[in-house]
């Protein structure tokens, strides 16, 4: 075993400081960057056993998204550009937190356990966003895979959802597309040239968006691919990391969490912007209405507009495919009733978390899943890709499904199916606004949001809250629930729910209502029952008003 003799004397390289304790959660690993070395330098090790396992390439994107400059975080990606299944969650976990001395022991049950054969090749893209740190920390990887004998391929700056791709074509043999980034933006950019053929007579400005890098790895990206779009879309790029700070006041987070503008954005009533997050895998939406109000589109909103079209399409072309919208529950009541209502869509609710809706959208022909802070895409299963290549060979077909049939095939190719992709949902949203015809204000008023109020309450042990029913209703502690139930009656079009953070001791409350001040007096009250009944510690929660 030479491998582990050479992680023995590399590890010593990338210490893990004593009693330092981390968590793989949904997004990997993510904290402060000066603690994440030894972390990087295993995730390189676990990457490498994942690939000999699988027989296939993995992925090991370093990034930690949203959060400040000055975290990092680092996140594994399974063959078909999925996420780390949940079972090697817990040996990054294992891995992460084995003292040194014990490394090696660790990584032999690893090898034990799930019967890799160590002669096995191994192969690993890596990736990294723009952070300061990225450069040191995405090297300790390839020091990582390398001590244990793996082929590395460095792709170097890319966002996360690109790297997603790079892996799935690799492990398709290149059915899915070319593993570049020259094929990556040659996919997007000519399905959308081709959906853009279908919307009559669009002016420039129609064609232009305003897009919101949040300083970060998108900016230089979308830069990359305006070159291939030629004039079908004209794109204003703010915040591109020549001067601010990485999703500082800017970003999809800030402008979903705080309702308004990111700074260094100029915009006039009606025009169209959107912005990315810190590693481009989620988008948001928004204008200001000529009184100066700001209105968000979110994750709904586009799971709204996209369904709609694609029923639209499946319609015309006279196909019978099972389309659906996943959700969680944090998504508006409106968007609800409207899918289910107006729309005639199969709804399924979810536990939040990218994995849960992700696994949900697999289970029908066509599963469109975004959560409300812009993170999604659109899943198509093997069948109904099947059936749309088959319609679209058939020459007996008259000329109304003959287009719906090309549209619905080169919106399958500006999809990136492996994970929410900000840039592909851009190019998605602008082809279906141009070939409706439809401003972004008319996109807004496809339904009207219901009033709502997120709130946080401390608890000195979250794990008192346990749910069901996708996080709706609470099961313990004991009253809890009908203290929710009786209080949501008291409000009309209300609903509400708690569910505890991922991450710290404390419980999330979510309430809409008719009115604001409706939502938000029932988000105080339930915070209140969760004080009460759920050990709450500090003070009591103040009302908002």
């Amino acid at each position: 075993m030479a491998h582990f003799k050479e992680v023995s004397q590399q590890s010593s390289l990338h210490p893990k400081p004593a009693g330092l304790v981390l968590q793989y959660g949904t997004a990997g690993f993510r904290t402060n960057a000066n603690q994440l070395d030894h972390i990087m330098f295993r995730m390189g090790l676990l990457a490498t056993l994942r690939s000999k396992k699988t027989k296939a390439t993995i992925g090991v994107m370093v990034t930690a998204s949203h959060n400040p400059e000055e975290d990092n975080g680092v996140k594994l990606i399974d063959p078909m550009g999925e996420m780390l299944t949940s079972s090697w969650e817990g040996y990054g976990t294992q891995l992460a937190n084995t003292e040194q001395e014990e490394l090696l022991t660790t990584l032999k049950d690893i090898v034990e356990k799930e019967a890799i054969d160590m002669s096995h090749e191994a192969n690993v893209f890596v990736g990294k966003d723009t952070r300061s740190s990225s450069a040191s920390l995405s090297q300790a990887v390839l020091d990582g895979i390398k001590a244990l004998g793996g082929h590395s391929k460095d792709y170097g700056l890319v966002t996360t959802p690109q790297l997603h791709y790079m892996v799935c074509c690799q492990n398709t043999q290149g059915k899915y597309g070319e593993a570049t980034l020259e094929g990556y933006y040659s996919k997007l950019s000519q399905a959308f040239s081709q959906l853009a053929k279908n919307a009559s007579n669009r002016t420039d400005d129609q064609k232009h968006l305003r897009v919101d890098g949040a300083n970060g790895i998108g900016a230089i990206k979308v830069r990359e691919l305006e070159s291939h779009l030629k004039k079908d879309l004209q794109l204003s790029i703010f915040n591109d990391g020549s001067r601010g700070k990485l999703n500082h006041q800017c970003g999809a987070d800030f402008v979903k969490v705080q309702q308004k503008l990111p700074i260094g954005i100029k915009i006039n009533p009606g025009d169209r912007c959107c912005s990315f997050d810190g590693d481009a895998d989620r988008i948001v939406y928004y204008y200001t209405d000529s009184k100066g109000l700001f209105h968000l589109l979110d994750g709904d909103k586009i799971a709204t507009l996209i369904s709609s079209f694609l029923k639209e399409l499946l319609n015309e072309a006279g196909l019978d495919l099972k389309i659906a919208v996943v959700q969680t529950a944090y998504a508006n009541g409106s968007s609800t009733y409207y899918l289910e209502n107006t729309m005639k869509v199969i709804v399924r609710c979810t536990k939040t978390g990218v994995k849960h809706l992700h696994h949900a959208a697999q289970e029908f022909d066509i599963g469109v899943y975004f959560e409300a802070n812009g993170h999604g895409t659109v899943l198509f299963s093997r069948g109904a890709e099947g059936k749309i290549q088959q319609l679209a060979a058939d020459t007996n077909i008259n000329d109304e499904r003959k287009k719906a049939t090309f549209l619905l095939q080169n919106t399958i190719n500006i999809i990136n199916q492996t994970v929410g992709d900000a840039i592909s949902d851009m190019l998605l949203i602008e082809a279906i606004l141009a070939i409706k015809g439809m401003t972004v204000q008319q996109w807004d008023t496809i339904y009207s949001d219901l009033p709502n109020r997120q709130l946080k309450v401390k608890v000195s042990d979250r794990r008192v809250i346990e749910t069901t029913d996708a996080e709706r209703r609470a099961v313990t502690p004991a009253g809890l629930q009908d203290a929710i139930d009786d209080l949501v009656k008291k409000y009309k079009q209300a609903r509400s729910f708690v569910r505890p953070s991922g991450t710290e001791d404390v419980v999330r409350v979510y309430a809409e209502a008719d009115t604001q001040e409706n939502a938000d007096a029932l988000a105080h009250e339930v915070s209140l029952a969760v004080y009460g009944l759920a050990g709450g510690v500090g003070d009591e929660p103040k009302p908002l008003h």
